[in-house]
């Protein structure tokens, strides 16, 4: 999911720690040995070339950030996540039959995209008018808002920042992510919020009693409390992080290079038909996505 203006944030901490770890030397060997192979979208007449290219190579290039559930390597060395699991549909009606990862840095992404070390940024990335400078936009594929892990009952009450600044109680986020940002914005010093790792040592820390809650994205909330099996513990119900009084929308789409709008429309086509078959959510769905994850929102509304 990214971060309100200058935060980093985690959707999952788009936003969870929304950006993430590579996998290693592996990562780095697979950035090298494409980099030789770039697909040339030099002539961008007419929206770009890149489409049929693509189809004649039988190959998309997707850019990853390692980062679940969003795209990454999984302990089995499969290609997975929401964002590619996507595009392995989309460009396989497209024409094109397989999808290459090529892991990166979340930073990396749209320069590595305009370099040509890739041809589609596929990391849920957050569409917002700063990004949308760089690159071009389709629509999003989810919308993520903000949950608290909490003791079961929701013993203090906790729905929203502002909660925090009222009551005192102890809030906790991950590192880099977006979430401290909104409490701060709501009120909330940021010297006493608990700052950790990721949002498994802030289940612990809120099932321990060292925290009252951990922020995070819904989707990252729900994941880590139905992975550890918490028993202590449960979520909130989503609700819609404020920055400066207006809402913080994280919704996140796929990348293309500003000369591809061919493609780009292209691969909207058959998106909207998976938001209108149910298909999208399907495949998203064991990733941690639900029904009120899923938008209608459009790149162009969230680039202005």
């Amino acid at each position: 999911m990214a971060p309100p203006r200058g935060i980093h944030k985690d959707i999952s901490g788009r936003r969870l720690n929304r950006r993430a770890l590579l996998a290693g030397g592996a990562a780095m060997g697979l950035l090298g040995a494409t980099a030789c192979s770039r697909v040339s979208s030099a002539d961008s007449k007419d929206g770009g070339n890149l489409l049929s290219r693509l189809r004649s190579q039988g190959t998309v290039r997707l850019g990853i950030a390692g980062e679940i559930p969003f795209g990454y390597i999984d302990k089995n060395g499969d290609f997975t996540g929401e964002a590619p699991e996507i595009a392995k549909v989309i460009f396989k009606r497209l024409g094109v039959a397989h999808v290459q990862p090529v892991p990166t840095e979340f930073a990396s992404l749209i320069p590595g995209l305009r370099s040509q070390q890739f041809d589609v940024v596929s990391a849920g990335m957050y569409i917002n008018p700063d990004r949308c400078q760089q690159v071009i936009f389709s629509d999003p594929d989810y919308r993520v808002r903000d949950s608290f892990i909490v003791r079961k009952g929701n013993p203090k009450n906790l729905h929203k920042y502002e909660d925090f600044a009222k009551s005192g109680a102890k809030l906790a986020s991950g590192s880099a992510y977006a979430q401290i940002g909104y409490a701060v914005n709501a009120g909330v010093k940021e010297s006493d919020i608990m700052v950790l790792p990721d949002q498994l040592a802030g289940l612990l820390a809120v099932e321990q009693g060292r925290a009252d809650a951990f922020a995070g994205t819904a989707v990252t909330v729900r994941n880590v409390i139905r992975q550890s099996g918490g028993r202590r513990v449960e979520a909130t119900e989503p609700f819609q992080a404020l920055l400066d009084g207006k809402p913080d929308i994280g919704a996140g789409g796929f990348a293309f290079r500003p000369e591809e709008t061919k493609l780009r429309d292209a691969f909207n086509v058959e998106l909207h038909k998976m938001k209108k078959s149910g298909e999208l959510l399907r495949i998203v769905g064991p990733f941690g996505f639900t029904k009120a994850e899923m938008t209608d929102l459009t790149a162009k509304e969230l680039c202005r």
